[in-house]
């Protein structure tokens, strides 16, 4: 066994010694540590508002309104603080103003046109969709606070999928919520921050929407293009489900089977892709069987 001096037997003794920490002092530095996790994620979060201001063309003047238009629930509840509010509130009164705006708009602009055809066309200026084109033409979730880690590549996969339809898909793709949620958010806080002003907000929403639908460029819901061309050959149709299986929705025209939609996500987005390309390959059939009669 090697010699250990009477120093050195006394230096390793002090080192074997341990000093108790207590358990009140481990909390202590974990909620440190917490509140630096927190601080740096605001900090890095925390929008440039001022670049938001000029995509708008909105100047605010309580700039914690338009902060709280580009914060996700999510966000709030990952950093819960009151700094952190979500959009919820100002998205519930932007939807409602929006509604109103396009409703006053279409209702004076196109006086001839029937109230079922008015209510398509505002339905298509404020749907889902088109409020997502919004956010991604302007480039608004690049400023948005989340913590939604599958977001960002839904999105790249809705900024793909609307190449394919420079107006609207009327149903066939899908738009992440969230992309809608900021645009409502944001004309709500527009409203609220412009002390109620409807016409301040029509002229920055009118903005924002362009190009927006009209009766020339409303396009007809796949499904109800497929029924009424079904109705108008008396077709029999037949839709076979099996969205929970597969994800798909098959079509039966005249019992033969002429196409299928496919969605696993959305079963309705399944039906709608289903109701299109049956549509499609319906008039391609009919449109055959004219150039076999004209030769």
């Amino acid at each position: 066994m090697p010699f250990l001096s009477v120093t050195a037997m006394e230096e390793e003794h002090n080192n074997q010694k341990q000093v108790p920490i207590s358990l009140e002092n481990l909390h202590l530095q974990d909620q440190s540590q917490r509140q630096k996790e927190y601080q740096n994620t605001i900090t890095k979060s925390i929008p440039n508002l001022k670049e938001v201001e000029e995509i708008i063309g909105y100047n605010f003047k309580d700039q914690s309104l338009l902060r709280q238009a580009f914060t996700d629930g999510s966000f709030q509840e990952k950093c819960s603080s009151s700094s952190s509010s979500s959009y919820e509130r100002l998205e519930y009164i932007g939807d409602s103003v929006l509604n109103l705006l396009i409703a006053k708009q279409d209702y004076f602009s196109y006086p001839d046109l029937l109230p079922g055809k008015l209510t398509r066309l505002r339905a298509a200026n404020v749907d889902t969709e088109k409020l997502a084109r919004v956010a991604v033409k302007l480039n608004l979730h690049r400023y948005l606070r989340h913590n939604k880690p599958l977001l960002d590549g839904q999105i790249r996969e809705f900024m793909d999928a609307i190449k394919d339809y420079p107006l609207h898909s009327s149903g066939l793709i899908d738009a992440p919520k969230v992309l809608a949620d900021i645009v409502e958010s944001t004309i709500g806080a527009i409203y609220v921050d412009s002390n109620s002003s409807m016409d301040i907000t029509w002229k920055v929403v009118k903005s924002l929407l362009e190009p927006i639908i009209t009766p020339a460029t409303l396009q007809t819901h796949p499904v109800t293009k497929f029924y009424e061309l079904c109705q108008k050959h008396a077709f029999e149709v037949r839709l076979v489900d099996l969205w929970k299986e597969t994800g798909a929705i098959d079509v039966f025209v005249d019992s033969e089977f002429v196409a299928t939609g496919i969605y696993s996500s959305k079963k309705l987005i399944a039906l709608n892709r289903a109701a299109n390309n049956a549509y499609n390959e319906i008039v391609r059939k009919l449109s055959a069987v004219d150039n076999n009669d004209d030769q």
